[in-house]
């Protein structure tokens, strides 16, 4: 699994026009799942996003991130992105061969989902496979890779 992490002050995302999930204050991710990803997968990236300390700490010190999301109530919107696992490196059109079929990728994107809600963490979603449009403000900019 890659989720591409970033710190927001605020995100949404839309289809038809429509909000359909969004946060303040946290995290969005962009979560890809490839082949051998599994229940056990998800919950450690689960995990760790509840858990990754990015936040400021009490003095509200910009450059100390000694907080997460738990810590300061803070909430995790999750889009799939399938295209994580796109490989650019030969040609001009992305290959998508390591990125997870939707029947293997859907049910691991809803366990991350699920996992978050069992550690109190709250969290919002896209809709998987539609035409899906991000808005977010990066706070910081704070943005990182996870890998499991």
């Amino acid at each position: 699994m890659r989720a591409l992490v970033q710190r927001v002050t605020s995100a949404a995302v839309h289809v038809d026009g429509d909000v359909v999930g969004q946060v303040g204050r946290g995290l969005c991710v962009l979560l890809g799942v490839t082949h051998e990803d599994t229940l056990a997968d998800a919950r450690w990236v689960a995990d760790k996003l509840a858990n990754l300390r990015l936040f400021p700490d009490a003095d509200d010190e910009a450059t100390a991130m000694e907080r997460s999301v738990l810590d300061v109530g803070a909430g995790v919107l999750v889009v799939s992105q399938f295209t994580l696992y796109g490989d650019a490196r030969k040609g001009r059109r992305p290959s998508w061969t390591a990125a997870a079929r939707p029947e293997h990728a859907e049910p691991l994107v809803d366990a991350v989902v699920a996992r978050l809600d069992e550690l109190g963490v709250p969290s919002a979603t896209g809709v998987f496979g539609a035409d899906m449009q991000v808005a977010l403000v990066n706070d910081g900019p704070v943005t990182l890779l996870v890998e499991r």
